[in-house]
């Protein structure tokens, strides 16, 4: 087993692999850009190494400071979390001539399936039922992708070759269209991943996403771990995930696992990774691509499976064989995952930053919170606005309901905006409660969604909230007299005002 863990990534995530190394009685090392350096990853870690500027392209992405740095702490292995390095074949790569372990699927693996071209191509071979689409990458000439446009039959799906997580993905249902999300596409594929290369697929109206979590070790041996479901989607972006989903029985469940496996079979993958199909209304799927890393949603995985991922990763880079088998594995109980952006959903999800004036957070039986932030911290204008995720178990996929409504009304951040409100009424809608979900769920149900009449202030919350936390009875902890330092008590913020509003 390792001694020491190098966490090339920042915020939950990072948190999540220090805590898990931290079981299996390995020292972590983190990482940080200018603008983290107060993280609570940092805060966690033994050791902290600054890798550059805030810009994620000059530290996060920046592959030789971060193997500089893992050489220089003396750490064997590097985990990558998602996002960012985390499905870069060349970053593998230079870790493996670096003679450092990289707690992901070997380099050859995951060029395959990196590259979701040559993934697709690979599959159709072996017989996988994909979806129709291109046989390479697009160029940003139109006249040339317009043409593999009427090929494939409008509308059609951009996607980034390089990575997934929803970036650099556009629906085009005409010429027009295409331009403008070829554009924007690339774009945002080239911030993400260093990497603008895009591909168009057809498009599949109002399918259900799921996918399936799969452990591989290094002697071939290969199980799933059954199935999330992710059609909870906002501008392609997963916002609710949860399993078991409501549209498989256990013979679809069977073929689409047996489906999963086959593939990383295939592309000669080890470590964890998930095989994301699309079902269709008639109940046919098609595989999508291969997440070759950790997914921002495996907790629900673990909640019902009772299996630790971030464990399965590290025993399986250290060379140690899966010591279960598909028949060992069940699924028992319902799990759900709410992820918690740092965005406004009044003014268009537009990221929101600033300072967690006062964080609250939810807690109880069955309530599982991974966070990146604490009272106090910036959140940065950087990177991905993801803060937390707040997942809930318990024995029915009903009472789960009821409990993640219950943890998210207890949830309170503040400083800056958040998606909290927003989640509550998409868990309380009646078609989720009777678990039809398809991707068009947001855009069906939630595109005019407005703050229920009567939602606070949180800007006089916030400013309320900080008053109190002060100490002094309202002045910093400079001590009496330091006026240039006082801190506003609730009266000086919200003038005269009387309990009930009278």
């Amino acid at each position: 087993m390792f001694a020491k863990i190098l966490i090339a990534n920042r915020g939950e995530i990072a948190v999540r692999v220090m805590r898990g190394c931290g079981e299996l009685g390995i020292a972590t090392v983190a990482v940080y850009s200018d603008a983290d350096r107060k993280s609570l990853h940092v805060q966690t870690a033994e050791e902290a190494v600054a890798i550059g500027p805030a810009p994620a392209a000059e530290s996060y992405l920046d592959m030789e400071r971060i193997l500089r740095a893992a050489k220089d702490t003396g750490a064997e292995a590097i985990h990558p979390g998602y996002g960012f390095l985390a499905e870069n074949a060349v970053f593998a790569r230079r870790c493996e001539e670096e003679g450092i372990v990289f707690i992901g699927p070997n380099s050859r693996a995951m060029d395959l399936v990196g590259d979701k071209v040559r993934s697709r191509q690979t599959m159709e071979k072996a017989g996988i039922p994909i979806i129709p689409g291109m046989k390479g990458t697009i160029s940003s000439d139109l006249s040339t992708s317009a043409a593999e446009a009427e090929k494939i039959g409008y509308p059609v799906m951009i996607k980034a070759s390089a990575g997934g997580g929803g970036k650099g993905m556009r629906v085009a249902r005409n010429r027009d269209e295409l331009a403008s999300g070829l554009e924007a596409g690339m774009r945002e594929a080239k911030a993400a991943f260093g990497d603008e290369s895009v591909y168009l697929e057809k498009y599949i109206e109002d399918p259900r996403h799921v996918e399936f979590q799969v452990l591989a070790d290094n002697e071939g041996n290969t199980v799933h771990l059954f199935e999330r479901e992710c059609s909870i989607q906002r501008r392609h972006q997963k916002i609710v995930e949860e399993t078991p989903s409501q549209a498989l029985d256990p013979e679809l469940r069977a073929r689409m696992g047996e489906t999963a496996c086959r593939v990383m079979q295939v592309a000669g993958y080890n470590n964890a990774g998930t095989v994301e199909f699309l079902l269709d209304k008639d109940r046919n799927f098609y595989f999508l691509e291969v997440n070759a890393r950790l997914q921002v949603e495996h907790p629900v995985t673990e909640l019902v499976t009772g299996v630790d991922l971030v464990h399965q990763q590290i025993r399986i880079a250290a060379g140690e064989t899966l010591t279960f088998r598909q028949e060992d594995l069940e699924q028992k109980g319902h799990a759900i995952e709410c992820r918690i952006y740092a965005e406004d959903p009044l003014r268009n999800f537009l990221p929101s930053s600033g300072t967690v004036l006062f964080l609250k957070e939810p807690a109880g039986p069955g309530v599982r919170h991974d966070c990146g932030i604490f009272g106090g911290c910036e959140v940065p204008i950087y990177y991905d606005p993801i803060l937390a995720k707040l997942i809930v178990w318990a024995e029915s996929r009903d009472m789960a309901i009821q409990r993640m409504l219950n943890a998210l009304e207890n949830y309170v951040i503040m400083g800056v905006k958040t998606c909290i409100g927003f989640l509550k009424d998409v868990i309380d809608h009646p078609r989720f409660r009777a678990g039809h979900t398809t991707t068009s769920f947001i855009p069906e149900h939630f595109a005019e969604w407005q703050a229920p009449e009567g939602t606070a202030d949180l800007r006089n919350l916030a400013l309320l909230a900080a008053a109190l936390r002060s100490k002094g009875g309202g002045r910093s902890a400079a001590g009496p007299g330091d006026e240039s330092r006082a801190v506003p008590t609730p009266w000086s913020i919200l003038g005269k005002w009387r309990m009930g509003g009278k």
